[in-house]
């Protein structure tokens, strides 16, 4: 994890107080991390877990506001680790950790519930963008990461075009959603209102049979509903 020497502007605004998991079978990364996001966030709590299993027994004792979650771990992997807590817990907030660019990964992990996706090697303030993004409700995908599970898909052959009934409008909408706009954004971006650009995802949701934002744009990238 590089630490950006560039100031970062806060999105996330509640007096900063939220507790945080990180779940990372190396020590050095989860210490390095822990250090940095305390230097950011001065009145977080940050608690660890070694493995997936280590984090499921914690949570009988504590549910934590977010969690930063590897995938690759011995033992319980974070797969498993993401579908049972939401099991357990439905509303938790976990974003995925990854350095792979095998995009089953990813797809496994939509399907656990995550709300986002970080590589290992992203800048410090790109990790808070993702917590901040998450922590206000809206889901997080590092615009890295969907570029490489692009190319993968189109490298392996696996992209199939599938026809899907959205409008023009809805179409341009789910462009800037799986291009990692905020809602805000989107609305900046057609000159439209954010109520109504709340509507259109909806109705996106609501007509590819998409669960949450991060399912949308899994989906939209495998069956080739937009260009990226």
């Amino acid at each position: 994890m590089r630490e950006s020497l560039e100031p970062y502007e806060l999105k996330f605004n509640i007096m900063n107080a939220f507790t945080l998991t990180i779940v990372d079978d190396h020590s050095l990364f989860r210490n390095g991390l822990k250090l940095l996001l305390s230097s950011c966030y001065p009145q977080i709590v940050i608690s660890e877990a070694q493995d997936g299993r280590e984090f499921i027994d914690m949570l009988s004792s504590s549910q934590p506001d977010l969690v930063l979650m590897d995938i690759n771990m011995p033992g319980m992997d974070g797969i498993a680790a993401t579908r049972r807590a939401l099991e357990l817990f439905p509303e938790l907030k976990i974003i995925a950790l990854s350095m792979f660019g095998d995009e089953d990964y990813y797809f496994k992990m939509i399907d656990a519930g995550v709300k986002g996706f970080l590589l290992k090697n992203s800048e410090l303030s790109e990790v808070q963008d993702a917590i901040d993004t998450v922590m206000q409700g809206e889901n997080y995908f590092s615009k890295e990461l969907l570029y490489n599970v692009v190319k993968n898909l189109r490298n392996s052959g696996t992209l199939g075009a599938k026809s899907i009934d959205l409008s023009e409008r809805e179409l341009e909408v789910l462009e800037l959603i799986c291009k990692g706009f905020s809602n805000q954004e989107i609305s900046d971006q057609l000159f439209i209102s954010k109520r109504t650009v709340d509507k259109h995802r909806a109705n996106i949701l609501s007509k590819t049979d998409s669960r949450n934002t991060a399912h949308l744009v899994m989906k939209a990238i495998r069956q080739k509903w937009i260009n990226l």
